[in-house]
């Protein structure tokens, strides 16, 4: 680095032969590929990525089924909410009473 020679970097490229020296690293540094290809040894075989692949759609579709149901027990509790609010009653399957309003606990 220039700061550990006590150069600055302008002097470096001014000199013909650094210059040169430089560039020829950079092209050299350019080629290389960025990252090297594991090992054959430690490649996945096809047989791996496959039931990787299948495994991964397997956990898809759960997730589906998942979102599914939590999409429509989303909606029937929506719906129940709906209809308690339209009718003024609580909604159905609820196992706490309103309250009436000034009956909350206070702290001890």
């Amino acid at each position: 680095m220039a700061s550990e020679a006590g150069v600055s970097r302008s002097w470096l490229y001014a000199q013909p032969d650094l210059r040169a020296q430089i560039e020829q690293l950079r092209a050299r540094n350019h080629q290389r590929p960025a990252t090297a290809a594991p090992p054959e040894r430690q490649r996945a075989t096809d047989t791996s990525l496959l039931r990787r692949l299948e495994a991964a759609a397997d956990r898809i579709r759960r997730l589906e089924q998942d979102n599914q149901q939590l999409r429509a027990a989303l909606a029937q509790a929506l719906g129940e909410h709906r209809q308690a609010t339209i009718t003024g009653r609580r909604a159905p399957g609820r196992d706490t009473p309103n309250k009436p309003p000034g009956t909350n606990l206070k702290p001890c």
